[in-house]
């Protein structure tokens, strides 16, 4: 099978699957350079209320393809921070579904998703030490920022996997689960933010991640959408909310 990523939204989640098995679902240039309009045309999907993004089989993804970094230049590093940018900038929760390993590149995907949620067994490494490469300074902001400075640090200089209980101590997890677990809990939870207000999320996502000069958009979105009032009479008439900003 060709490396490709697939795509699928039901009941307003959306999954982007990473699959390129022969290789631990290692990231072609391809994918790389497809992920941004994967990325895109779902964030314009009125349907789309949460993505999350996985890996197929039992491995997230064993990063880009190294084969691909012998060819000169650094192209392959520009194509995979575009697509971090991408999936860090997509205006609705994003959530990295993980089991097996995610190295690399597959953790720089997974540290540009809001939550990550692992599956016990899972492997986690930051690798480019170990292949005499600089980490984008986008990317390891990311990770400092998500595990703070001492952790990334030892991360980035030791390129050494840690397992997932370590990962959740650091905070590069959020929620680790059993084997067989973890699907059950995903679908779980993203329908608790699809039924949730996209307002507040996409509000929020913005304010968490430093935006300063957004306080007077925000405003006039929940001066204009609804949502304040529906969720204050769901509330007082004990029904659940029927929230309609981004629809």
């Amino acid at each position: 099978m060709e490396p490709q990523l697939k795509d699928s939204v039901t009941d307003g989640i959306a999954t982007v699957v990473i699959a390129n098995p022969a290789k631990r679902n290692a990231m072609s240039a391809g994918m790389w350079r497809a992920l941004p309009d994967v990325l895109e045309r779902l964030a314009a999907d009125p349907e789309v209320r949460v993505l999350v993004l996985t890996g197929e089989g039992d491995t997230f993804c064993a990063g880009a393809d190294i084969s691909a970094l012998r060819e000169p230049g650094d192209e392959q590093q520009s194509l995979a921070v575009r697509a971090e940018e991408a999936l860090a900038a997509f205006p609705k929760p994003t959530l990295a579904a993980v089991r097996g390993f995610c190295v690399g590149g597959g953790s720089q995907l997974a540290a540009a998703c809001d939550l990550r949620f692992a599956e016990e067994g899972a492997r986690f490494g930051v690798t480019p030490a170990k292949l005499g490469i600089v980490y984008p300074s986008s990317s390891t902001r990311r990770l400092a920022a998500l595990v703070g400075p001492s952790a990334a640090k030892y991360l980035l200089f030791s390129g050494e996997l840690i397992d997932a209980e370590r990962a959740l101590r650091t905070g590069l997890v959020d929620e680790l689960h059993p084997a067989g677990g973890l699907d059950k809990r995903v679908e779980e939870f993203c329908r608790v933010l699809a039924s949730r207000s996209l307002l507040t999320q996409a509000a929020a996502k913005e304010f968490a991640d430093g935006r300063t000069d957004r306080d007077a958009h925000w405003a006039e979105q929940a001066r204009g959408s609804g949502d304040t009032a529906e969720g204050v009479a769901a509330f007082l008439e004990r029904r659940p909310p029927r929230f309609t900003y981004g629809i």
